[in-house]
Formats: structure tokens, C-alpha cells, sequence
């Protein structure tokens, strides 16, 4: 018999995809043709990016594969299970609560619920992903795209299908250059992974502290209030620590992405000014609903990223050159902090080798 777990991922991914709308009604043969040029526009990409960023990525990496939202949602959740089902085996153990016990006490069920709930609207808005977690003998990682959702928005925003999939793309292909440029980041993210799980505080009182709180942001959300996240709110004092360092890093390579995809685009994409403008407008004008989901879920701390992490990116280059920027993949050592983020100042002072880079710029 197999050991007991805390999230049902079988009902997760039932509820996710049971919940998720199908997308935008389009035919065979035009399905077709998008999952041919947004491949295209993925390797067309390749070159650029390294171009730009000296970053060379693995060349026996696997090629972008399109999905729907149905093949997203049940690959996060693989991934999503082989990150979590570990690590919570270890904390309960370190804790002393049996996997049996925790499981009838939070509800295995009820909490594949809420993730396939979550999932269910993720998977209408993300229109591509490097996944980093893949099961044993699938590579160190994966590029999709969600064909679905990068036809819906281009329709949305009535920009020219071509440019926009270059554009998209290019923002992707970034990521997988990053990662398979510097392999230790995989590991790096795993651990700041692990160890903000294994932070957690399974004392009850101490939970229930953080959940009176989670339900004050809740409030504050649907009045349109305050500004915290339910992400930042059920965490203890140790895991805050480490979300400022994943905060760092996932704006590092958010805004690092973005940086390539204006850079790039300009020459690649002759309607880059364009789509940036009417994305940043849909950003912006999202109906209440859908503004007060992505405040409690944190995506508009991921979005605040892409900004601060851009203008970080844009900072030290123009300071140090792409070649003084790229110090900054040399160890998890001189990845920027939170703070550092947005005080680009801070981090060429503190990273060694920086001074000299500026001198020779």
C-alpha cells in the first residue's frame, strides 16, 4: 500500500481540468499551423538570445513542445509531486506527526481541491513555461507553450499573430537558456524550494494565528484594500527570510527575460512598442475579480517583478556591460537579494569583480 499524502494529486488534476475552460474555438488545421510557428519562433529565438546575453544554453536541450491547458495542468502537477511529496514526508517526520494523522486532520482531499482550483485559472493565463521539475529520465528540463492561451490573448489585444508569438517566445527561450547556460540553478531553486517548505510551523496555534491573518487579507482584497498577498501572510519569520532570496532570484530571471524580449524584439519583432503598450493596458484593466485573485494568489508580486527586475537588468548593464552583468550567474553568492533588486547600486558595490568590469566598460 502507498504511503498516505497530503494533497490528492489524482483529484487535483480531475478538479483542475474539470474546472479550466477549453480556450479559443479554432480549427484543426489552424490549431496546426500555430503549434508549427510558435515552434518556429522558438528556435528562430535561440540564436538571438544568445547573441544578446552570451549565454549559451544546451544544445541536446529538448525542443519546445505546445500544449493545451489540460497537458499544463497535469505537468505542473507532476512537478508540483515530485517537489512536494518528499519534502513533506521529511517535515512531518522532523515535526513527528504521521503522514496518516496529518492527512485526515488538513484533508487530502479538500487541499487537491484548492490546488486544482488554482491551477484551473493559471492554466487560462500562462502562455508558456520552462519547467524545471521533470520526472527521473525526462531531461533536466521542458519548454511549452500553451497554444491556447497565446492565441486567446493575441486575439485580445488584436496584435499581429507573428510578432506576437516571436515575442513570446523569446521571453521563454530565455528562460531556458538561463538554466541550461548555468546548470546550478536548478539545484539552487530546489533547495530555496525545500527549505522554505521545511521552514514551515506545523504548531497549531501558530497556524491558526496566520490563517486569522490570511483571512484579513481576504476582506482587505475583496473591499480592493490593502496590498499583502496570502503567499506573503501563511509563511513563519525563517520562511520570510527565504522568500526575500527566491523574490530576488525570481525577478532576476523574470526581469532578465523581459530585458531580452524588449532588446531582441526591436530588431526581431518590428511591433514591439505596440504590444507592450496594449499588454501593459490588459494588465491593468483586469475586472475587479480577477484583480482580487491575482492579489491573494501573488500575481501581481510576480508581475511587480517583471518590472523591478527589468529595470535592475537595464541598470547594471548599462553600468557594467552584458559581459560585468553576467557575473551574476557565477554562484547563488551573487544572485541579487530583494533588496538588491531594486537598489542595482547595492549589488555592483557588494559583487566582487563588478569594479573592474566597470572600469574596462
Amino acid at each position: 500500500m502507498s504511503a498516505p499524502r497530503l494533497v490528492d494529486w489524482d483529484l487535483a488534476v480531475a478538479t483542475a481540468c474539470r474546472l479550466v475552460p477549453p480556450g479559443p474555438a479554432i480549427g484543426y488545421a489552424a490549431a496546426e499551423a500555430v503549434v508549427v510557428d510558435l515552434r518556429a519562433a522558438a528556435v528562430e529565438a535561440e540564436e538571438h538570445v544568445s547573441a544578446l546575453t552570451s549565454l549559451t544554453g544546451d544544445p541536446t536541450a529538448g525542443p519546445v513542445v505546445v500544449v493545451d491547458r489540460p497537458d499544463w495542468i497535469r505537468s505542473n502537477i507532476t512537478g508540483f509531486r515530485l517537489v512536494v511529496d518528499p519534502l513533506a514526508e521529511q517535515l512531518l517526520s522532523a515535526r513527528g506527526v504521521s503522514a496518516s494523522a496529518a492527512v485526515t486532520a488538513i484533508g487530502s482531499r479538500v487541499a487537491a481541491v484548492q490546488v486544482g482550483a488554482l491551477l484551473s485559472y493559471l492554466a487560462t493565463r500562462v502562455l508558456g513555461q520552462y519547467e524545471v521539475f521533470l520526472p527521473p529520465g525526462q531531461g533536466s528540463g521542458r519548454l511549452s507553450l500553451v497554444a491556447p492561451n497565446i492565441v486567446e490573448t493575441e486575439r485580445r489585444l488584436g496584435v499581429d499573430p507573428r510578432d506576437f508569438r516571436r515575442w513570446v517566445a523569446l521571453h521563454e527561450v530565455t528562460h531556458r537558456t538561463q538554466f541550461t547556460a548555468v546548470p546550478w540553478l536548478r539545484e539552487h531553486v530546489l533547495s530555496e524550494i525545500s527549505a522554505f517548505l521545511l521552514a514551515s510551523d506545523l504548531d497549531p496555534a501558530a497556524l491558526a494565528a496566520r490563517l486569522r491573518d490570511a483571512l484579513v487579507v481576504v476582506a482587505d482584497a475583496a473591499r480592493h484594500r490593502g496590498e499583502r498577498s496570502l503567499i506573503e501572510i501563511v509563511q513563519t519569520p525563517e520562511q520570510r527570510v527565504i522568500l526575500d532570496r527566491l523574490t530576488g532570484f525570481m525577478s532576476l530571471v523574470e526581469g532578465h527575460a523581459e530585458y531580452v524580449m524588449d532588446e531582441v524584439g526591436e530588431r526581431l519583432v518590428r511591433s514591439v512598442p505596440e504590444l507592450r503598450r496594449r499588454f501593459e493596458d490588459r494588465r491593468a484593466t483586469a475586472n475587479p475579480l480577477e484583480r482580487m485573485v491575482r492579489r491573494l494568489f501573488g500575481i501581481d508580486l510576480k508581475l511587480k517583478q517583471y518590472a523591478e527586475g527589468a529595470a535592475f537588468v537595464r541598470a547594471v548593464v548599462s553600468q557594467v556591460g552584458m559581459a560585468g552583468f553576467n557575473r551574476i550567474w557565477a554562484s547563488a553568492r551573487t544572485l541579487p537579494t530583494g533588496a538588491e533588486i531594486r537598489d542595482p547600486a547595492a549589488w555592483l558595490r557588494r559583487v566582487p569583480g563588478v569594479g573592474s568590469a566597470i572600469e574596462s566598460a
